[in-house]
């Protein structure tokens, strides 16, 4: 157990930021599992708009790294890409 005030302060904010960077992560995920599921090409496109702009707010907030941001959206755009008109 720590001892100091300023650590007991430390774990407490940690532990807030652990969940609160948990939850967004996973958002994140169902996020990008949806939209690979989705066979409409022009409502993947509106889609990925969004997704796109919530991983690169994960990643600033360093959530999950800029390099993962990254190679998700290119992905994603690739599957989009390859959809049927």
């Amino acid at each position: 157990m720590a001892n100091h005030k300023s650590s007991i302060k430390r774990i407490r904010q940690t532990e807030s930021r652990r969940l609160r960077n948990r939850y967004y992560a996973k958002t994140a995920r169902n996020a990008v599992r949806n939209l690979r599921k989705m066979t409409d090409k022009a409502a993947a496109e509106a889609k990925l708009r969004e997704v796109s702009a919530m991983l690169d707010r994960l990643a600033s907030k360093k959530a999950i790294s800029k390099n993962k941001a990254a190679n998700l959206k290119s992905k994603l755009a690739h599957h989009i890409a390859k959809l049927a008109a």
